[in-house]
């Protein structure tokens, strides 16, 4: 699999450039964004560079568009528009990559808690795949291949992110209200003469 990654600065040298380009524009854009988000900028930044990382990889145009203007073919494959057999993710080629390409965008949105911009964010990043595939599809001058495995490729590697994300945001909430309540419970039963509080401060508790 890292073979296969590392041949796609080959046969994509504006990869490597547009990852520079999308590191530098989420953090210029995270300070913004977190505003209309209920999280930190780091968690924006995360979002924000799990995006770029998708764009840069697949909306960058081929070695042979830059070299000698070679161009796509307007249209689609059709012809896998669900999973692939276990031996072709077993490759460690292009299906396999297309699920993880996904998951960090869909941990860090699974780890936002639950929100109006939780659910618009969800609904965008199940849409980006089919948005992508289109792209390459039409903007023939990428030099690109519209295929629509690729579609539930990506929608199953950020399904999965989502899920993973999601539980580990609630695992983290439970152990924060647990360690909660046993502060709690281990100041209200301390006896008076230590904490200046008397039966009736503990009874608000």
């Amino acid at each position: 699999m890292i073979h296969r990654a590392l041949s796609l600065f080959g046969g994509y040298p504006p990869i490597l450039p547009g990852l520079l380009v999308a590191f530098l524009l989420s953090l210029l854009l995270s300070p913004v964004v977190s505003r209309r988000l209920p999280v930190g900028r780091l968690h924006t930044w995360l979002i924000l560079i799990g995006l770029g990382v998708i764009l840069a990889v697949t909306l960058t145009p081929s070695r042979e568009a830059i070299g000698s203007g070679a161009v796509g073919t307007i249209g689609c494959d059709l012809s896998r528009i669900g999973p692939a057999s276990w031996s072709v993710y077993a490759k460690r080629g292009d299906p396999i990559l297309n699920v993880f390409m996904f998951i960090p965008l869909g941990v860090a949105i699974g780890l936002l808690p639950p929100s109006g911009a939780r659910r618009w964010l969800v609904v965008a990043a199940l849409l980006l795949p089919l948005a992508i595939e289109a792209t390459q599809g039409i903007v023939i001058v990428l030099d690109r291949a519209c295929q629509g495995g690729d579609v539930f490729d990506n929608a199953v590697g950020l399904c999965l992110g989502l899920a993973a994300g999601s539980a580990a945001r609630a695992i983290w909430q439970r152990a924060g209200e647990r360690t909660d309540g046993l502060a709690a419970d281990s100041w209200a039963t301390r006896p008076a003469a230590l904490t200046g509080w008397d039966d009736e401060d503990r009874a608000r508790l």
